[in-house]
Parts: structure tokens; sequence; C-alpha cells
């Protein structure tokens, strides 16, 4: 009998996160999808992937900067299918942390989404992923290496992912397999105050990116049995420029 496969998806009602739950649920898995306060956009995805599979996808709201919340939704999501192969740090926390009005719950709730969740999930999952040989990705940023301006707290967190994921491959293989993706503009923010024009000139291939492309590089990752703890940089060259 083939192995059922199953992902869970943090932040996985919108954007990004909903084309990488569209893009693994076409692909056979089963998923749990993870949503903080999109209610209505998890449900329309849910209905979405239900249409196409019948019983094949879970919703699951956490609260990601409750450690109790995080213990819950790993249960949750283990208990839907009795398995996980793939987790999939996506959800983030992202807004301006300039110096001089950053306080202490900034820090917290940017630390404890972007850095602390994923480790959390990651450990109480572990015994699932490792008997489903699985892997964990996470979703970094390109700012984990160029820090963004009045984004310092945001920057460090990504940083921390960054190196919890190439320690996290060290210590969980081999068993599990832990890679990260790191993009770079591929959605605007939904304020719409990004320079755009600005941003495009410091890409050298002077578009940006689609979520097709970070769903490529996931792709790639569950399907290379052999690639742990790498960084792939989905950013149209920025990082090579200085």
């Amino acid at each position: 009998m083939k192995k059922r496969k199953v992902a869970l998806i943090t932040g996985a009602a919108k954007r990004i996160g909903a084309a990488i739950a569209d893009r693994l649920h076409n692909d056979g898995y089963n998923i749990v999808i993870h949503y903080g306060n999109s209610v209505d956009a998890a449900k329309n995805l849910q209905q979405k992937l239900e249409y196409k599979r019948a019983d094949s996808t879970r919703l699951v709201s956490a609260n990601l900067t409750d450690p109790q919340a995080v213990y819950n939704l790993a249960k949750t999501a283990l208990d839907s299918w009795g398995i996980i192969s793939v987790l999939i740090n996506n959800a983030s926390c992202f807004y301006p942390t300039p110096i001089g009005a950053t306080s202490d719950e900034h820090w917290s709730t940017i630390m404890d989404v972007n850095v602390k969740a994923p480790y959390m999930l990651s450990q109480h999952l572990r015994n699932t992923l490792s008997e489903s040989h699985g892997c964990i990705i996470n979703i970094t940023d390109i700012y984990a290496d160029r820090p963004l301006q009045l984004h310092s707290v945001y920057s460090a967190s990504k940083a921390a992912l960054v190196s919890l994921t190439k320690s996290m491959a060290a210590e969980l293989a081999p068993e599990i397999r832990v890679n990260a993706v790191s993009p770079g503009a591929i959605l605007w923010p939904e304020n719409n105050l990004t320079d755009t024009d600005t941003i495009l000139s410091r890409i050298p291939l002077k578009r940006c990116g689609s979520p097709k492309d970070i769903t490529d590089a996931i792709d790639y990752f569950l399907n290379s049995n052999y690639v742990t703890g790498q960084i792939l940089k989905i950013d149209g060259g920025r990082t090579t420029l200085p």
C-alpha cells in the first residue's frame, strides 16, 4: 500500500502559502492548512482543494506566539491522518521596527512567529517526520543576508531561521532533510507602499518573481533526496549585486 503524503503548511491561507498548498495538493499530498486570522481565505482555499479531491484538507487556526497553540497545532495536524511527511514553515510576521521605537512585544512577536514556532513545530513533529523520512522546508528571506532598513528585528529573525535550517539539517539527518527557500521580490506587500521601480532596478532580471518560482523550488527540495542544509535564493539575481 502506498504511504500517504501529508503536509502541514503554516500561513497557508493566502499568497505564497496558498500557492504552496495548491501545488502540493496537485501533487497528491493531503494538506493541513494553518492560518492565523484569515479564516475566510482559509475556508475558500479548503473549498477549492476539496472540490478537486474530497477529504484531503484540514483547517487549523493557531496563534504562533502562543506555545500551547503551537503544540496543539502540531498535535491536531498529526491526528488528522496519523502522519506528517512534510513541514513547511511559511508563516511570517513582517513590519518595521525602527531603533528607538521597538518594544519588547514587537521583538517577541516577530521572533516567536518567525523563529521559535518553526523550531518548536519541527521538534513536536520530529518523530513522525523521522518515521516517514520526511522533510522540513523553511521560508526565509534575502533580507537575512542583506538587512532591510528599519526592519532590523525581522531581518535578524530570518537570519536566525537560516542558521536553524543548517543546524537542524545536521542534527536531524539522516532521517529528516531540512532546507530553506529564500525569496526576493515575489509578491508586493499588500499595503502597496513598496517603491517597486527602485527594487526592480536592483534586480538583474528586471522583474518580479511569481509564487510558481517558490513552489518550483519547494518541489525541487521535496524530490531531491541527497540535498539538505541548503538555502535556495529565488531573487532574480538580486544578491549577486552590491
